[in-house]
């Protein structure tokens, strides 16, 4: 399989926009009037409503664009703190559906003591999203497996990136520029003061710690209790960033491989070997190219290898109990019973593709905020050679016919226009103290990268969780819930080196 590339990350300080304020009976900063929110009722107890910020903030007083906002209200009103601000990751994911498909993520002191807030960032949701493909596009770019031979799949993903580019450029082009993540950090300070609080408090998942980080980094003393699970390092590159998360799902595929084989053998599908359980769904996974299974899709689609790898993927996202046994009942569905459709299905979620066969614009808005973080500067020879070795020595099934061709493109070459961000240690010195959470089998964000985070930080605690999936917000850890509670409601960090089993 060919190297897969999954949703996630990253800069000089730019001019910040100056907000004008004036100043309320309360001391703190009425919002101006280009920050209001009307708010309405959007049923189950939401209100929704819209924020309007400058498209670009070099000119301020220029074009503007909406977001959208949600809000879920405090259920103790008289013990309400103010608003947490929350945003699910991606980049591209929407915080409009974190809180209206999670309520029960928050359930306990955070709901009865804070408005839980979501926002689609700029270029997401329903905040001016970015669009380059339509449906057709895209099922025929998700299902497509890649050729085989190294130099015709070089020239095939050649082609493919130089016409995504420019379909994003005639759909979306004067977006483009303006959707990196330092934007929408001055964005959420909009929303800030938008929702009248002096300072933010933010729940940030997955790529949310890196808009979390870079928020303190741009805005330090507006900084209220940050909490950064899963995290991302802001200070490694795309091509290493790539590579870890590479490594963090092959272990992530060993590890229910080797528990498929021993702890459930009457119904696992890939043998009682745990040493070889790995590679006999990597084989079922590759040979999907030769014999793509059927999947009774009213569209017609069969389970290719590319999409086969990604709904299998996907699985490992989630935890040791629920995704596991959905991943060994979905390996078994093909395997044994030869029907792709519980594969598809993971695929289609995590492509962002409904029962219609309607697409959100998350997939687009991953690749234009990521282009927009991150130089992606073409690798030396040396670095190429380097790289290859190690994903073939640490993540050797991802990697089965990955060659030198398939790492040294860049990946954002062909895009419309050049990002001046650059990967560094944030370290936004006077921001109050942080909270970071790794996990420790987290395959898309790897522990080490909240390691990293939390020692760049000036002020910041990391919180360990032992267990597998990404993240541990909403993973049912008990002993992370309650350290989260505590710090978002009473402002308490755990003791520096806390850990939370299971």
């Amino acid at each position: 399989m060919t190297a897969v590339t999954f949703r996630r990350l990253l800069v000089p300080a730019l001019l910040a926009a100056l907000l004008l304020s004036a100043c309320s009976s309360t001391g703190r900063p009425a919002p101006a009037a280009y920050d209001r929110i009307s708010w309405s009722s959007c049923g189950s107890g939401l209100q929704c409503g819209r924020l309007k910020v400058p498209l670009d903030y070099a000119a301020p007083d220029g074009p503007a664009i909406e977001l959208a906002v949600v809000r879920e209200p405090a259920r103790d009103a008289g013990q309400r703190i103010g608003s947490l601000v929350v945003n699910p990751g991606g980049p591209g994911e929407s915080g409009v559906a974190m809180v209206r498909d999670g309520t029960e993520q928050f359930a306990g002191p955070l709901h009865d003591r804070y408005d839980i807030v979501g926002f689609d960032p700029r270029g997401t949701g329903d905040s001016s999203p970015v669009r380059c493909l339509t449906d057709r596009q895209r099922d025929a770019a998700d299902q497509q497996d890649d050729p085989a031979d190294p130099q015709a799949r070089l020239a095939f993903r050649e082609q493919q990136a130089r016409e995504y580019a420019q379909a994003c450029e005639a759909n979306a082009g004067k977006l483009l520029p303006f959707v990196g993540t330092r934007n929408t950090a001055r964005d959420m300070d909009r929303l800030r003061q938008a929702l009248g609080q002096e300072k933010l408090d933010y729940l940030g998942v997955s790529y949310g710690t890196y808009l979390g980080a870079l928020y303190a980094e741009e805005f330090p003393q507006r900084t209220g209790r940050l909490v950064l699970d899963g995290a991302v390092d802001p200070a490694q590159d795309k091509l290493d960033a790539g590579v870890q998360q590479q490594i963090g799902f092959e272990k992530s595929l060993e590890r229910f491989a080797a528990d498929c084989a021993t702890a459930h053998p009457q119904e696992c599908p890939l043998g009682q070997d745990p040493a070889r359980a790995g590679l006999r769904a990597a084989e079922f996974l590759d040979g999907l190219r030769a014999a793509p299974l059927p999947t009774q899709d009213r569209d017609g689609r069969k389970l290719t290898s590319a999409l086969g790898w990604t709904g299998a993927l996907m699985f490992l996202y989630g935890d040791q109990g629920t995704a596991w046994s959905e991943l060994r009942a979905a390996l078994s569905a093909g395997i044994d019973q030869h029907d792709g459709a519980p594969l598809l299905a993971a695929a289609d979620a995590y492509n962002g593709r409904d029962a219609g066969g309607h697409y959100n614009s998350s997939d687009d808005a991953h690749t234009a905020i990521g282009c927009a973080d991150a130089p992606s500067p073409v690798p030396s020879p040396q670095r190429v050679q380097q790289v290859l070795a190690q994903l073939k020595q640490q993540a050797p099934l991802l990697n089965r016919d990955t060659t030198a061709e398939d790492v040294q493109d860049p990946g954002c070459s062909d895009w419309p226009f050049r990002t001046t961000e650059q990967p560094h240690t944030v370290r936004a010195d006077g921001s109050a103290p942080i909270l970071v959470i790794g996990s420790t089998g987290d395959p898309a964000t790897p522990y080490q990268a909240a390691v990293n985070l939390a020692h760049g930080l000036a002020d910041a605690t990391l919180l360990t969780r032992q267990g597998e999936g990404h993240a541990a917000f909403g993973s049912g850890n008990a002993c992370v819930t309650a350290a989260l509670d505590t710090y978002l409601v009473s402002g308490v960090r755990p003791a520096a080196g806390t850990t939370c089993a299971g």
